[in-house]
Parts: structure tokens; sequence; C-alpha cells
């Protein structure tokens, strides 16, 4: 038998979802939270609170998830759905790890396989709709975006680090090389004592011509 997620009235999903999003967390998400403070009376609407245990955005005592919390988030939402859905339809994921990206046609072919069930059994419709329906919410691709941005700012740290670690070399013991040219204009005395000159030279060498 199969433990894929659905709701009994699948047209109301993107409204209770759209209301979890407005509404502040509940300490228990019931039936009466459901009904009153979301608007979402009736006992089709109820299996919404299965649907969400199965998804994980409810614990099994009724209390939301990180997921839940996730999803109320809008930087986040994306995200938490596809992860709802990847537990709540995992055995679709087990046979398609790209099943939100089929076609609806191939969508009821896939959870007729999986249910045993004919395509136009009530609750393989129930199943396809609650899935799409919500899928509308999930991003599938937003984690490997997430990643590449972390690998991004770890190369660009690397390359600071880098930058730094040169900057420290070259100025190590105080010393920085750098090239300069400079003109030396030189004013020698009217003497015929070549000792005189020796002098200047020698003093010339000494002070300013070595490093």
């Amino acid at each position: 038998m199969s433990n894929l997620a659905y709701v009994n009235a699948p047209g109301a999903l993107p409204k209770i979802l759209n209301k979890i999003c407005e509404a502040a967390v509940p300490e228990s998400f019931n039936s009466d939270f459901l009904g009153t403070k979301l608007g979402f009376p009736g006992s089709s609407n109820r299996t919404f609170i299965s649907w969400a245990k199965k998804c994980e955005l409810l614990n099994t005592d009724g209390t939301p998830t990180q997921i839940y919390k996730n999803f109320r988030n809008p930087s986040y939402r994306g995200i938490a759905m596809a992860e709802a859905l990847k537990k709540g339809y995992s055995e679709l994921y087990i046979r398609n790890e790209y099943a939100h990206e089929l076609t609806r046609k191939d969508l009821i072919q896939l959870v007729s396989e999986i249910t045993g069930s004919p395509h136009d059994n009530t609750s393989v419709k129930n199943i396809v709709a609650s899935f799409w329906n919500t899928k509308e919410f999930a991003n599938f691709d937003a984690k490997h975006q997430v990643k590449e941005q972390s690998v991004k700012k770890e190369e660009t740290k690397e390359n600071s680090n880098d930058s730094d670690q040169t900057s420290k070399q070259e100025n190590q013991n105080g010393k920085v090389n750098l090239g300069l040219n400079y003109t030396i204009n030189l004013v020698l005395p009217k003497t015929d004592d070549p000792a005189i000159f020796d002098a200047i030279f020698k003093s010339l060498k000494e002070n300013l011509l070595n490093e």
C-alpha cells in the first residue's frame, strides 16, 4: 500500500498554505486551528493535517516543525516546500529523482504504478492533484544555487588570504620591495686635491648607494 501524501480537497491546499504564511505559528496545529484560525473547516480540509505530517511540516503530535517555520519565511519558502514534498512523496523520488519535472500525464502514470490503482482512481487523482498544487511553492534548484554561492564565497576568501599572505611576506622584517629611481645633483668644491674627491664618493657609496 502506497504512503503517498494527499488531501481530499486538493484545490484548497494552496489556499491553506498561503494562510499558514500569514498566521502566527501555533503551539499545536489541530482541526480547531485549521477551521477557526485559518478558516478551513470540514472533514475534507482536515485531511490537510495528515498530509502535513507525512510531509513533515508537522510532528506526529501536531506541533509545527522547522520545515513549517522555514516555509513561512519568504527567503526559505521554496527550499522548505521542496524538502517537504521529497519527504511526503519519497516513493515518487525513489522512482524518479526529477518527479517534479514530469508532465501531469507522466505523473499520473507513475502514481498509478506505485499505488497499483488505475489512473482514474480517486486516490490517484487526489495524490497527483495534491502534489501538483503544492509544487508551485517549491524551489528544487535553490540548494544547488546556495551551494554554488558558498563555493564562490570560499574561493574569494582563499584568494583574499593568499593576497594577505603575500603582503605579509613582502613586508617581512619591515622591508618593502619598491622600485625607486632618484637623481643626485652633486656640487663639487673647487680643488686640485684628489683626496677630497675620494672622500666625497666614498661617503656617497657608503650612505646612499647601498641597500
